[in-house]
């Protein structure tokens, strides 16, 4: 068999026995249009988390896993295992709609100018007067890269103002050297780490300068997104994740606070893409205030499972999350439920559907267990509570396969693809059943979009179980790659984060059934043998994975 990445070598004899002692399911296309039509109904409200929406969907879910026979995977109550695994979270709401001015400059608008998230750093208020304002490039700090945007700044007091993503981003040609590897974003690019970075430096605050093509998306996503309400796991010392004041700008935003201090935008970005960048101080002055109900509230991990019949110790995880954004502001048509469906009814659904037919299937070698998680909205919560308390070993979990959204309602493609890049053996395993399958892989089209850090395998990554998310390619059946390109482009514009993400009865079901059959191969294999795919060596993630190696046997 063709070694594909060097990760992973699975025998063909073990693989003709598992085909042989496992046929292929039966997936029905009507079954997963019914869950996404009623996951991203409105009587759901768009699935928040600790609202009568998670209520209807938790419920739901639990019913679909018990009828298809599956057993109860969660927490272990009274010595029995339920359906759920319990979530904490700080869950944080503006009393008051936030205020903002720039001295010189007049009043920022929330969810027009500025978007402010609502506080996560312990507090329930804030007021700033006159705060200066440092621009601090991309707010990377990388010792192991040579590279530090602050060279000594203090931060204490002040409000960062950060471009999103990386240095690289606008250097396609390397012609600075591409010190963060190129095209594809790493973690440093993410507005996560910019508010982590900030937060460990003291600031009062950050202004994450937003642009439509190094965020990979539109403001009317930023504004969608985390302005009514914020959650966050519970942390012991949460201002060292989170500042006071986290918030994201508009372009024009930054380009009247630039001019206001006789400073080229364009010019210092250029310099900021380059280690010899020095922070800037700006010459407007910013004010805010805010007022928020802060809170713990609990959400749920719904979790079932398949048992193992010879080592059910080991465990194969397939992922999902079912949460969105709930209710907000209305749209231009008066629509105020962010219904979620391609994003992510449509993943959700597909585990359903994946847990039926594993339900159905001959017992696995190992367990397989199927986790729908909360949160992933407001930050890969559900899955990184999962990571820090699993229910199932980590050290023995083989793989975790992710769905997020997962198929192009559109029609089927000639190619697949993972968030990112997962260099890991279970990419291997996919690349071979994919040419099973007459289905070839293609690297993710948009690395700079940083879809890795953006899902929730990454939370399994972090601690070292080899994870990846699985998606269709762009390259469709019908139109090729430059209608999957067209389509992807027009849903990230009109519907992603929006209410306008609706299921229609007008979407296709081909490519779920590609996808389908793609990752229950590949489950099977790996559920039914007795390998373990590893990180690649020059992986992030494979210290971990190799400290816990003496558990696998």
């Amino acid at each position: 068999m063709r070694f594909v990445a060097g990760l992973f070598l699975l025998s063909s004899a073990l693989a003709s026995h598992c085909a042989q002692a496992a046929p292929a399911p039966l997936f029905k296309a009507e079954r997963i249009s019914d869950d996404i039509r009623i996951l991203a109904s409105d009587e759901f409200e768009g699935r928040s988390p600790a609202t009568k929406g998670e209520t209807l969907t938790t419920a739901y879910l639990i019913k679909q896993f018990k009828e298809a026979g599956l057993k109860p995977g969660g927490e272990i109550v009274r010595g029995h295992r339920t359906w759920t695994q319990d979530v904490p979270l700080q869950h944080a709401t503006f009393l008051t709609m936030p205020q903002a001015s720039l001295s010189g400059l007049g009043p920022l608008v929330q969810r027009k100018d500025i978007a402010i998230r609502p506080p996560q750093h312990g507090g329930a208020s804030y007021q700033v007067t006159g705060a200066p304002l440092v621009f601090v490039g991309y707010g990377v700090a990388a010792p192991e890269l040579h590279w530090d945007d602050f060279k000594g700044l203090d931060l204490k007091g002040k409000i960062a103002v950060v471009l999103v993503n990386d240095p690289d981003f606008e250097d396609p040609g390397c012609k600075l050297g591409c010190a963060f590897g190129g095209k594809a974003m790493t973690y440093y690019g993410r507005w996560t780490y910019k508010y982590e970075e900030m937060a460990r430096r003291g600031a009062a605050g950050v202004l994450v300068v937003h642009e439509d093509k190094p965020a990979a998306y539109g403001w009317a996503t930023v504004a969608g997104s985390n302005t009514f309400d914020s959650f966050d796991i519970l942390r012991k010392a949460p201002t060292l994740a989170h500042t006071p004041l986290e918030a994201w700008i508009t372009r024009d935003t930054a380009l009247a606070m630039f001019k206001a201090s006789g400073v080229d935008f364009e010019a210092a970005k250029a310099k900021a893409m380059t280690r010899e960048f020095i922070p800037v101080t700006l010459t407007p002055t910013f004010s805010a205030s805010y007022s928020a109900r802060v809170e713990v509230i609990h959400s749920k991990n719904v979790v079932a499972l398949v048992q193992g019949k010879q080592r059910p110790h080991e465990t194969v995880l397939y992922s999902a999350h079912w949460d969105h954004l709930g209710i907000g502001d209305p749209d231009a048509h008066g629509d105020r439920i962010a219904n979620g469906a391609k994003d992510n009814a449509a993943g959700t659904a597909l585990l359903l559907e994946l847990a039926r037919a594993w339900a159905k299937a001959p017992a696995p070698a190992r367990s397989v267990a199927f986790l729908a998680v909360t949160g992933e909205e407001r930050g890969l919560l559900g899955s990184e509570y999962y990571g820090q308390n699993p229910l199932y070993s980590l050290a023995t979990t083989a793989g975790a396969i992710n769905l997020d959204g997962g198929f192009n309602v559109f029609g089927s493609t000639r190619d697949f693809t993972v968030k990112g890049l997962a260099k890991n053996g279970l990419l291997d395993m996919l690349i071979a059943q994919g040419e099973t399958n007459g289905l070839r892989y293609t690297p993710e089209a948009h690395p700079e979009a940083g879809t890795f850090y953006r899902s929730d395998h990454f939370s399994f990554a972090k601690v070292g179980v080899p994870a990846l998310s699985y998606d269709p390619g762009l390259d469709m059946v019908d139109g090729g790659t430059p209608r999957g390109e067209a389509l992807r482009a027009d849903y990230l514009a009109k519907r992603y984060h929006q209410n306008g993400d609706e299921w229609s009865r007008e979407w296709t079901y081909d490519s779920a059934l590609q996808t389908l059959t793609m990752i229950y191969a590949v489950g099977r294999e790996l559920a039914d043998g007795h390998d373990w795919p590893q990180w690649a060596s020059d992986s992030e993630f494979a210290l971990r994975r190799n400290q816990s190696a003496k558990l696998r046997h």
